[in-house]
């Protein structure tokens, strides 16, 4: 919707916009992609319009001219209040699955000697959850991108609710096996859970806070592995009497599957599709596309085609992923396992802070490539002092070099999350979400195994440093990324600067008979 301005030869968006979603009028490309930090629209930007001055004379441009140009209309925008009740709703079933991924592997020798299993097979319950989300990947994210959030969401709650109780009965020394595969329903809920919080922020938040939002949805999964790292200890003491560690054991289960019932419920009835009015224009928009112009299959070769995002894809996964590992390959001995999860609480403790300082920053100053760079090196500092100074014999060095690695690490996970959005927009973010997800699970699974036999073979210093190199290379492959989507930036914003003056061009030579010269090589110029 175009209207001429009286008097004046300028061209005026029209539409109607919320006060809660200011945006600038902006010009967009054709594909509707992302661009620089600071000049392109985003996610929540609107990507109408402005005033631009043509002239003394009045001017309405043609259908043509419209149509060649993509110019959209600014639709109407509002912030609901509920939107913070799905934010918690997923947070909380999140950290439900997260905590039940971490319970056994903090107490790792307590259920070794109880179900008679060595430590590989402590190892497998925690890595079930790495090895079932590649396979299933697909399936919900397509899943996702047809059905909607909210199916996807109580589907996960469900299998979470199930596989929790299917493990208050297995509080018995020959009941491993039922135990296990208790373990692989949660595992199966955990697909659900990881791709949600962009999706989820870009739905129901504004353009200012939607950054905030995918950082609160991240901090619920480490809010459950907090809750791993404390817990299980204090409910599960080290004794020697096999009934009563049967009795703590199933005391455990039955308040875990009591949690996931309750969250449950609350999802089921409360928890929402989108809401009724979109809050970004970028939502607005996309609400404008019909579905069978979207193919799945499309958007998931156009991705895999994205240099930039396939190197956030390695590199993602080299990251949170060492975290990871100190989680689940770290040896317990006995008489230990309060202090350790007192180590890893305030590693995760830590990250959580970092994930929603990350978050508020990302949304005041929209540098997704400068910070995701900046935290992903400090993460690789962050780990070669952990790795150095953690046998010295100083348990406050020990907390200090912890709470330092897991604020940029697990900072660094919402900033993933977010560039990649930023790399590939308008595609789904469940989508890209999803691969940066299944990168993480494969290398979960190949340094869970490898740190462990390292660290039993040449020590704990030689498994650290080993994760060091990977983040080296994830580091390198980090910024290789961010060059390539500053060339892919300059090359948009060529041709979007190149047809909308040859549009101009063609106007003033139909309207006015004026020749107006127009050559490709003058922008070639001021672009060398």
């Amino acid at each position: 919707m175009l209207q001429r301005a009286e008097g004046k030869g300028t061209i005026v968006g029209g539409g109607s916009m919320s006060t809660q979603d200011e945006l600038p009028h902006e010009w967009i490309d054709d594909q509707g992609k992302a661009g620089d930090d600071a000049c392109s629209p985003r996610r929540g930007e609107s990507g109408s319009l402005g005033e631009y001055d043509l002239g003394d004379s009045s001017l309405a441009l043609e259908p043509s001219v419209l149509d060649t140009t993509h110019l959209f209309p600014l639709m109407e925008t509002k912030l609901y209040k509920r939107r913070w009740v799905m934010l918690f709703l997923f947070s909380a079933y999140s950290m439900s699955n997260a905590f039940m991924w971490l319970q056994y592997g903090i107490i790792s020798n307590i259920f070794m000697r109880f179900y008679n299993i060595d430590n590989l097979a402590i190892d497998w319950l925690s890595m079930i959850y790495f090895l079932t989300y590649i396979p299933l990947i697909l399936p919900v994210m397509w899943l996702l991108d047809n059905r909607g959030i909210r199916d996807v969401v109580v589907v996960g709650a469900a299998f979470n609710c199930v596989g929790a109780w299917i493990k208050t009965g297995t509080a018995a020394p020959n009941m491993f096996a039922m135990t296990f595969f208790g373990q692989f329903v949660c595992s199966v809920a955990t697909v659900y859970v990881l791709g949600i919080p962009s999706r989820l922020a870009s739905l129901w938040f504004g353009q200012q806070e939607v950054s905030t939002a995918c950082s609160i949805g991240v901090l619920g999964n480490q809010l459950g592995i907090a809750i791993g790292f404390l817990v299980p200890p204090i409910i599960v003491p080290n004794v020697d009497d096999m009934d009563e560690l049967a009795y703590h054991i199933s005391i455990m289960f039955y308040i875990t599957a009591g949690v996931a019932t309750v969250i449950f419920v609350l999802v089921v009835i409360l928890f929402q599709e989108r809401p009724e009015i979109p809050p970004t224009q970028a939502q607005a928009q996309a609400r404008s596309i019909p579905p069978d112009e979207y193919s799945y299959t499309a958007s998931i070769m156009r991705l895999l085609c994205n240099k930039p995002f396939m190197l956030l894809v390695i590199s993602y996964g080299a990251s949170p992923v060492c975290f990871i590992c100190q989680c689940v390959a770290r040896r317990q001995h006995p008489g230990e396992e309060v202090n350790a999860g007192r180590i890893g609480l305030t590693i995760v403790i830590a990250g959580m802070v970092g994930s929603l300082i990350c978050g508020i920053w990302l949304d005041k100053t929209k540098t997704y490539k400068q910070t995701t760079l900046v935290v992903y090196f400090l993460s690789l500092v962050g780990m070669l002092i952990y790795a150095f100074t953690l046998n010295l014999g100083h348990m406050w060095v020990v907390f200090v070099t912890s709470g330092a690695l897991g604020f940029f690490m697990t900072g660094y996970l919402p900033l993933g999350f977010e560039f990649a959005v930023e790399l590939t927009y308008p595609e789904s973010e469940g989508t890209s979400s999803g691969l940066l997800n299944c990168s993480a699970q494969v290398f979960g699974i190949i340094f869970t195994i490898c740190q462990g036999k390292i660290i039993d073979a040449w020590g704990t210093l030689t498994g650290n440093i080993f994760l060091c190199i990977f983040l080296l290379i994830g580091t390198v492959m980090t910024g290789r990324a961010i060059n390539l989507s500053l060339l892919s930036l300059i090359y948009t914003t060529y041709n979007t600067a190149n047809n909308a003056l040859a549009s101009v061009c063609a106007v003033c030579s139909q309207r006015w008979h004026l020749h107006v010269p127009w050559k490709g090589d003058v922008l070639d110029a001021a672009l060398a």
